[in-house]
């Protein structure tokens, strides 16, 4: 979802000025509001669209507010995390409050947050289920290994879907970078951490650790596959009218909306590429100067029982990140329980990948790079 969002800005978007950090480092220690969780049974959560099941009677929103008495000003405001960023940065920077007391952003702008000091380490006694529940594939992340700072709200995976009744099987990237009959009939996605995480890959690198040197050679990879012809487009979500009309033949693709297009769509396929998947997440995050923390960390703590976990993702469609929750869900739809897209097995995320956190001058020579390629 997170991912998904992002792609509203173009990687022209993300010049110097987005990720200068020079006078915006914090300390979270002393840029902290007094907590008044106690007297104030209150929460402001920033969301994405269409993240959880509101509409539900009861939700699970609506289930938290009356087993805790907290009232919710919940909020689907966090569009694109670039545009979201810009929006708080001065903000966050001069120690001011941004009036929300929990944000959802994906993994690499919640890592940004993390480094700049802009958010809230958790009580750990507060939030026990996380700390119990959270799947293996998701625990040890470079920028907060330790949970301090984060907590994965829904998750996805990026590999390869191609529709069965206009190709044959995509097994690999590197087939969708090579393959004649594919040629001109191939999205890659915009975002630039997908896509060139499986260009590292390809190339011999390791997305989670390369050098400046092998991120050379990947995109000059990337140059000469777009010079090729064998690119349609770099897109956003939009890849999905084309993928089902048959206008591309496989593409870079995302689960959540894999799940969805197979709902009317059979002939579409997810494949795990060979070289492996890319696993994200949206993460639950405490900004600075939020006044109810510890009602914050009631609602991470109450989103990592099984049985809510799994009420959540059967609205959502997404990877549920919760252990147990994929035995409450036969419960509910035994159908969505079975399927790997939510409940990936541990074969399915024995090969998938983070992208290396990446400091200002990276970001900034990086994505420079990434637009040059790709016309951002």
């Amino acid at each position: 979802m997170g991912t998904v969002a992002f792609l509203g800005a173009s990687a022209a978007a993300l010049k110097l000025p987005f990720f200068e950090t020079s006078g915006v480092q914090q300390d979270p220690a002393t840029c902290r509001a007094t907590d008044v969780s106690a007297s104030q049974k209150r929460l402001i959560i920033s969301n994405w669209p269409q993240y959880i099941d509101a509409d539900e009677d009861p939700s699970t929103l609506s289930t938290f507010e009356e087993r805790t008495g907290i009232a919710v000003d919940y909020s689907d405001d966090v569009n694109d995390n670039a545009e979201f960023y810009a929006k708080v940065r001065n903000q966050m920077a001069d120690c001011t409050s941004i009036e929300r007391d929990m944000v959802m952003l994906t993994d690499w702008m919640a890592a940004r947050f993390i480094s700049l000091g802009w958010t809230q380490p958790y009580d750990k006694a507060n939030v026990p289920n996380l700390h119990a529940n959270l799947i293996d594939p998701l625990r040890d992340r470079q920028w907060d290994p330790d949970l301090e700072f984060h907590a994965p709200w829904q998750s996805g995976l990026t590999g390869i879907a191609y529709n069965a009744a206009k190709t044959g099987e995509v097994r690999s990237f590197e087939e969708l970078l090579t393959r004649a009959d594919l040629r001109g009939r191939v999205t890659l996605l915009t975002e630039m951490r997908d896509t060139m995480g499986f260009l590292l890959l390809v190339t011999g690198a390791d997305p989670g650790d390369f050098t400046d040197d092998e991120w050379g050679v990947a995109i000059d990879r990337l140059q000469q596959v777009v010079a090729s012809g064998q690119i349609r487009a770099f897109t956003g979500n939009d890849y999905t009218q084309d993928l089902a009309a048959g206008n591309i033949l496989a593409c870079e693709a995302w689960s959540g909306d894999v799940i969805q297009l197979q709902y009317d769509n059979p002939d579409i396929k997810f494949v795990v590429p060979e070289e492996g998947l890319s696993l994200w997440s949206d993460n639950m995050i405490i900004p600075n100067l939020a006044t109810h923390q510890a009602n914050a960390e009631q609602w991470i703590n109450y989103y990592y029982e099984p049985e809510v976990a799994a009420k959540l993702a059967a609205w959502v469609n997404y990877i549920c990140p919760v252990k147990g929750a994929q035995q409450e869900m036969e419960k509910i739809d035994p159908e969505l329980a079975a399927n790997p897209l939510i409940f990936p097995d541990d074969d399915m995320l024995a090969d998938t990948f983070d992208f290396m956190p990446l400091d200002a001058r990276q970001s900034n020579e990086y994505e420079g790079d990434w637009a040059n390629v790709t016309g951002g």
